[in-house]
């Protein structure tokens, strides 16, 4: 079985799940934070609605400066809507998944960089970025964003079985 067959039902799972979190998110609450030190509704889902396309950064480049020399930093887009937001979500996992689904397992087994400021951050296999910054990632802020929308009022939609909103 090729590697690619492995992760993506794991990554379709995930990425559904992620959907219904971002359904969720209201436009009239983009810019709310439950702390100062923590993010806006909206850009924590932005953040979170472009990560599916790292799957496809991941595989199809060596290495990703998000804070290049001479350059802009990386940042995520701002929404006007939550239809925009989801737009942006499934095309991005849309690309990410046809690039993983591409992929062949020696793609999988090589290596890959996040560098800052033209220095390399960490080193690791592909297949070890897609898990862990590719999912996990998404996994964690998307848990974050269960805690907002719990914070609101908002009902939690069941990820892994109902949630305490859909028993």
């Amino acid at each position: 079985m090729k590697i690619s067959e492995t992760v993506l039902p794991e990554f379709d799972q995930e990425m559904a799940n992620t959907r219904k979190v971002l359904e969720r998110v209201p436009a009239a609450k983009f810019s709310w934070k439950p702390h100062p030190k923590s993010s806006e509704f909206g850009a924590l889902a932005a953040h979170i609605a472009g990560m599916a396309d790292w799957g496809g950064l991941t595989m199809q480049t060596d290495s990703f400066d998000y804070a290049p020399p001479g350059a802009p930093p990386y940042q995520s887009p701002k929404f006007a809507s939550t239809e925009e937001l989801l737009a942006a979500f499934d095309k991005s996992v849309a690309q990410g998944r046809a690039a993983i689904a591409a992929a062949d397992d020696s793609a999988f087994l090589a290596p890959w960089s996040l560098m800052a400021g033209g220095k390399t951050v960490m080193t690791m296999p592909r297949i070890a970025v897609i898990r862990t910054f590719v999912m996990n990632h998404t996994i964690h802020h998307r848990a974050q964003l269960g805690v907002y929308l719990r914070l609101n009022d908002i009902p939690v939609p069941g990820l892994y079985g109902p949630s305490a909103d859909e028993q």
